[in-house]
């Protein structure tokens, strides 16, 4: 694997944050386009759904609706 889903979530974990809002999942057109978990100090972890380890490659439009969120500060 290129980029690690365990490996990330590992070093959440060494920050110590406390976790806001436990997994949930967001939504693209009427559909879960993925998972988010909100930890203190806003940060917030977001999967893409079937994107790989390119998700922007694999989920264009998903991953286009999450950053646009993310600019605009709406949440996923």
């Amino acid at each position: 694997m290129e980029v690690p889903f365990l490996g990330t979530q590992a070093w959440i974990r060494s920050l110590n944050y406390s976790i806001v809002d436990d997994w949930h999942p967001w939504h693209f057109q009427g559909q879960v386009a993925g998972y988010t978990r909100t930890y203190s100090s806003q940060l917030t972890f977001a999967t893409v759904k079937g994107g790989g380890h390119t998700a922007p490659g694999y989920r264009p439009a998903e991953c286009f609706a999450m950053f646009k969120r993310w600019i605009v500060q709406e949440p996923l």
